[in-house]
């Protein structure tokens, strides 16, 4: 059986720390996992105080870098943003004791009577958190990295998963639409983008709700993504009415607090099925990515709902018809010479 040494350093540094905090070294168990590297556990604290239980981050340092979460996290926390404290520190094993911010995620909790105000809570947050300043502190949501996620699609979804090789004219044609996507995600406002905004990072939590988590690859970009993330979530799907309302009541939110929102809701909502558009296409190629390169195949069965939302959007918008015929040729759909949709 292969040894864990990673478990093995990370309990010879808890015991370093077990009489500060009162710790029980026994108690450690998984946590969660996430689509990266990081693994997390959870361990108990002493019951009468504060800190009842913890969690600790297991960052390999050859693959991650914890720097970013410890400042990203001092960044939301400041903003009035409930993130993970970091009590301790080793940047250079790898290690993080944080604050416990419970078990219950916003996916375990959604329901249509949960949602309204599960979502309400989560808008308030976020606009906490796209009203901090950049200040030069974050890297931006440029071109080229936008790019880059655009043609992960492409290649890991297209090519590698589904054995299909495009030709010129299908190159051609997708390149048209990855232009014409980022013309849109680059003319929107730029603010603080979490990235990963969505229903199994969001915890429910009595005080302060929403805990936030994963935000340690924050950038500044366009305003629209994180809400993309947060009401077209991979993991759970509302009908279209459910996710405008939430868009207009966000919208609504979002002028009273100052931030650089569209003038008229029609705008703002194409803005964010455009952003939303970039982010499934992005998706579809990760989802890709973690099951042939890393081997993990649980992200799978969230693809037929991520190509549902690229597809309708892609449908909605006549200079999108291209990629209406690459997805055609992904379901073997066949349509009459000269009818798209």
């Amino acid at each position: 059986m292969k040894t864990d040494t990673r478990l093995s350093e990370l309990n010879t540094w808890l015991a370093s720390l077990a009489s500060k905090w009162s710790i029980d070294l026994n108690s450690i168990k998984p946590a969660s996992s996430d689509a990266s590297f990081r693994r997390y556990f959870r361990v108990l604290g002493d019951k009468s105080a504060q800190n009842s239980s913890f969690i600790i981050m297991d960052a390999p340092p050859v693959s991650e870098d914890t720097r970013p979460f410890i400042q990203i996290a001092k960044l939301l926390g400041d903003a009035g943003a409930q993130v993970p404290t970091v009590l301790e520190a080793d940047v250079a094993q790898g290690f993080l004791l944080l604050s416990d911010l419970g078990n219950e995620t916003y996916l375990s909790a959604l329901t249509p009577s949960t949602a309204p105000k599960l979502y309400r809570d989560a808008s308030e947050a976020l606009i906490k958190i796209q009203l901090i300043p950049n200040q030069g502190q974050l890297p931006e949501y440029d071109q080229a990295l936008l790019t880059r996620e655009l043609d992960l699609f492409p290649d890991w979804y297209l090519n590698k998963h589904l054995q299909i090789e495009l030709n010129e004219v299908e190159k051609q044609d997708l390149s048209k639409v990855f232009r014409l996507i980022l013309e849109n995600n680059l003319a929107q406002p730029q603010v603080l983008v979490h990235r990963d905004y969505h229903s199994r990072n969001l915890m429910v939590t009595p005080h302060h709700n929403p805990g936030i988590l994963d935000f340690q690859d924050a950038v500044f970009g366009p305003i629209t993504y994180d809400l993309a993330s947060l009401f077209r979530d991979a993991y759970i799907e509302w009908e279209e009415p459910e996710q405008m309302d939430w868009v207009i009541r966000y919208w609504e939110m979002a002028r009273k607090a100052g931030l650089p929102v569209q003038n008229e809701f029609g705008d703002f909502y194409r803005d964010f099925e455009w952003m939303g558009l970039q982010r499934h296409l992005k998706v579809l190629g990760i989802f890709a990515r973690l099951y042939h390169r890393d081997g993990k195949d649980g992200y799978l069965k969230d693809m037929p709902l991520v190509f549902k939302y690229t597809r309708k959007v892609a449908e909605r918008y006549i200079s999108l018809k291209p990629l209406v015929r690459l997805l055609d040729k992904v379901e073997g759909i066949q349509r009459p010479d000269g009818l798209t949709f």
